[in-house]
């Protein structure tokens, strides 16, 4: 009993096993692919009665011989159907004519000896026949070679080293025979671990040529883990061999020394195999001399979905860097937003760090080169390309920032419909790494898709709130309801007050009260019906209106201090734009204590006009201000606060062309900021002093 000999038969035959059932439910009827499946299941059969003889020693050389034709004719002919036209006829006639002797002679040799007619030694019938074979296959992967076009080697190259080893082998094992007149133990259960490695460039040549009808998926998995395994075995090996040196040569110290001289090899093994560099070489190495594509597009898009549809992160964008950067194996990255405006980009989310602590600029303007080009071009910038040849992107400028900061490799555009809605930028990945073509549009794809996913999460949150809008709409209709039934009464009792005028005088004064209130409830009513006089707009001095808020909101510590300025001029509703200087005014004092300050200046910067609000209270952190703070109905005030009044003060500001700008920091007080249009008209009529119910 042989054991390598059966080790090495048997993996041989296992790998053309499976290869053969690859092929089998791959098939799509072409004559190539039939060809190919039962070379391969040739070869598994030769593999396994090799197998068996290396464990019995029984079986006999004419069965061997057999086998040996079979196999070597099952690829001839394989070969001769790959070739087709390219091969020369008579050579394509001679394969075909070697494969009918060979089998004649494994019938007609028994019948001679039977007659006791002299016939070759068996052993030399089985060299010759090998030689005759492996002479054949070779011209024939030759002629296949050179008669095929530039582009056809570039998928063929497999097939002919794989089927071109099983040849070249034999043509050794044979021509060895022929000089020593035996065969080579050695060299004869070799062949079988030979056979194997030669096994999966044979299943990538199948997949890399669809004319043969054969889709076969080879896993980049399955290589990966089977070369190593493969590799592992060749160490194993050699290092067996060299223990049993180390011990011959030893002497009295051949056994320690073998024991040595194991133990280092298993430590040295150790590290390769839990080495990441090696592991990572070792997958480019794979994808980029075995396969077409340099990622296995199945894995990698199961795991982008898993990750952007997990639950491990409650901030999306977050999730959507993260499923990013772990298909480029990047360490990590950023993304930027285009805020609701469209006028600059927001930093929005990191991953796996915060976005607050990589001391990011606060916005992009969308006017810049970096995301003019992103938009107009489309394409993924290398950064380190750009560094080498700026020409190559129109020699735009890119922020500072990002090329001072030697890691920040790649910004990938993220389209919605072709428009830019931001951009990611990713970490230098761990070397060997070169943004290829299939990088940049796999990088295209992902952000298109991450757009699309922040977006609909963005819609679905637009449209909670627009269902919270409508429950606050039917809230409102209600209140309406009882105060009207509420100012009926009151305008009821006072209808009816001169005909008691003669009871006590306080009641007059309750009558004065009540008419006062039904004038005020009447005006809410006004209002909360949404009548047009409450929209229209009107150029109104912004100082006068910042100075009756100040008024109104004295009465209360810490009591706010307007700095002097020049008059103003907006083109405001009056009411409506009152109640805005007013609110913020009021939060600002309800952030405040009664010992700090609340100041409120104004000033102009062309034709921009800002009201600034600013205090030393307890200030806001940085994630409240961008995720929770105009987010409506949320509330930091518990019941007492419906949250909404910071929303509806950005939206009227929005609606009148102006914006919002909030700096805070806790314990640091806040600094609430309020940008308008300076309006065109000069003379700015003071609003009437019950423009705002109180």
């Amino acid at each position: 009993m042989n054991a390598f000999g059966i080790a090495s038969y048997g993996i041989a035959a296992l790998s053309f096993l499976v290869l053969t059932v690859l092929l089998i439910t791959a098939w799509r009827g072409r004559q190539q692919g039939a060809h190919l499946i039962v070379a391969s299941a040739v070869t598994a059969a030769w593999a396994g009665i090799l197998a068996l003889q290396s464990y019995t020693g029984q079986v006999p050389v004419l069965v061997i011989y057999l086998a040996d034709a079979i196999r070597g004719g099952a690829w001839l002919l394989t070969l001769v159907a790959v070739a087709g036209i390219a091969a020369p006829k008579p050579l394509a006639m001679a394969a075909r004519g070697l494969c009918v002797l060979l089998l004649a002679a494994a019938v007609v040799l028994p019948i001679l000896e039977h007659f006791d007619i002299a016939v070759i030694n068996p052993t030399l019938l089985l060299s010759r026949a090998g030689l005759a074979l492996s002479l054949v296959a070779l011209i024939l992967l030759e002629q296949i070679y050179r008669n095929s076009s530039q582009v056809a080697r570039v998928s063929l190259k497999y097939f002919i080293i794989g089927v071109g080893t099983l040849f070249a082998y034999d043509l050794f094992l044979y021509s060895q025979t022929e000089l020593l007149r035996a065969v080579s133990v050695d060299a004869w259960t070799s062949r079988g671990i030979l056979n194997a490695f030669a096994m999966p460039l044979i299943a990538i040549a199948a997949r890399r040529n669809p004319e043969w009808s054969l889709e076969v998926f080879v896993s980049r998995q399955i290589v990966f883990y089977t070369t190593t395994v493969l590799v592992i075995g060749s160490y194993l090996t050699v290092m067996a061999l060299g223990g049993l040196y180390v011990r011959e040569i030893g002497g009295a110290w051949g056994n320690v020394g073998q024991i040595v001289f194991f133990a280092g090899a298993i430590v040295v093994l150790a590290s390769l195999v839990t080495s990441a560099p090696l592991r990572r070489h070792a997958r480019v190495f794979i994808s980029k001399h075995f396969y077409k594509n340099k990622y296995d597009y199945r894995i990698e898009w199961l795991r982008f979905i898993s990750t952007l549809s997990s639950t491990d992160e409650e901030d999306v964008g977050r999730t959507a860097v993260r499923a990013m950067a772990q298909i480029f194996t990047s360490p990590g990255g950023f993304l930027f937003l285009r805020e609701e405006t469209g006028k600059k980009f927001l930093p929005y989310a990191a991953w796996p760090m915060s976005i607050d602590s990589l001391g990011l600029p606060a916005s992009l303007s969308a006017d810049d080169d970096l995301p003019q080009f992103l938009a107009r071009k489309q394409w993924i910038i290398d950064t380190d390309e750009f560094r080498r040849t700026p020409d190559f992107y129109g020699n735009i400028a890119i922020p500072q920032w990002l090329l001072d900061n030697q890691q920040l490799r790649i910004v990938s555009p993220m389209l919605q419909l072709d428009r830019l809605v931001g951009f990611v930028v990713l970490y230098d990945p761990p070397p060997p790494f070169e943004l290829t073509y299939e990088d940049r549009d796999l990088l295209k794809t992902l952000g298109r898709h991450v757009a699309t996913h922040i977006a609909q999460q963005d819609a679905d949150r637009r449209l909670a709130e627009s269902r919270q809008f409508e429950a606050y709409n039917r809230l409102t209709a209600f209140m309406m309801h009882d105060l009207k039934n509420s100012v009926a009464q009151l305008k009821l009792i006072v209808a009816n007050a001169p005909r008691h005028k003669h009871k006590p005088e306080f009641v007059d004064d309750a009558i004065g009260t009540i008419a006062n209130a039904a004038e005020r409830m009447t005006k809410l009513i006004e209002q909360l019906r949404g009548a047009t006089s409450a929209d229209r707009q009107m150029p109104v001095d912004l100082r006068e209106l910042a100075q009756q808020a100040v008024s109104r909101c004295s009465y209360r510590a810490p009591k706010p201090q307007l700095q002097s300025g020049p008059p103003l001029t907006v083109l405001a509703n009056p009411q409506r734009l009152s109640v805005v200087i007013e609110h913020i005014i009021r939060n600002a004092q309800d952030a405040t204590s009664e010992t700090g300050s609340v100041s409120v200046s104004l000033g102009q910067n062309g034709r921009e006009v800002r009201l600034i609000v600013e205090d030393t209270g307890a200030g806001m952190e940085a994630d409240f201000i961008r995720n929770r703070l105009f987010r409506p109905f949320d509330s930091t005030k518990g019941a007492k606060g419906m949250g909404i009044g910071a929303y509806q003060v950005r939206e009227y500001i929005r609606l009148l062309g102006g914006d919002v700008e909030v700096q805070s920091s806790p314990g640091q007080g806040t600094r609430f900021a309020v940008s308008l249009p300076l309006s065109q008209s000069q003379d700015a009529p003071a609003p009437a002093d019950d423009a705002v119910a109180g």
